[in-house]
């Protein structure tokens, strides 16, 4: 297992990571497999979304805000219930197909770092097993 750094500049943000992960896959110099990646906090989270046009991340953000707001008298005395929450819906962890030493995407798929608590320093861990 290996983790990248990752470190966020707001609140709520999400990161395309798609270039990062695929620098460090190369660097593995394996043909096929499966990608396992996990995010380790409650508040933040991993996902396969649009990564061709920025519109469509702020529409996610913005949908995620208005449906879970970070004020709406949550019990959590901590005061991210809304965090936690989202990191909830998005997921800790996504796979990814691995074929010819490339992630197997969708013409306009990337992986996002899911910020949901930031700004902060976070981690993602990555795990990959191979095909026999």
């Amino acid at each position: 297992m290996d983790t990248l750094s990752v470190r966020t500049t707001s609140q709520v943000q999400f990161l395309d990571l798609t270039g990062q992960v695929r620098r460090w896959l190369q660097d593995q110099k394996v043909s096929s497999g499966v990608l396992t990646l996990y995010v380790p906090h409650t508040t933040a989270g991993i996902t396969i979304y649009e990564n061709a046009d920025p519109d469509v991340i702020r529409d996610l953000t913005m949908e995620l805000n208005k449906v879970i707001p970070f004020d709406d008298n949550y019990r959590h005395l901590e005061g991210n219930a809304a965090a936690h929450i989202k990191s909830s819906i998005i997921g800790a962890s996504v796979q990814v197909i691995v074929d010819r030493g490339d992630l197997v995407l969708g013409t306009w798929q990337g992986i996002f770092f899911a910020e949901f608590d930031g700004p902060r320093s976070r981690k993602l861990h990555l795990q990959l097993t191979t095909a026999v």
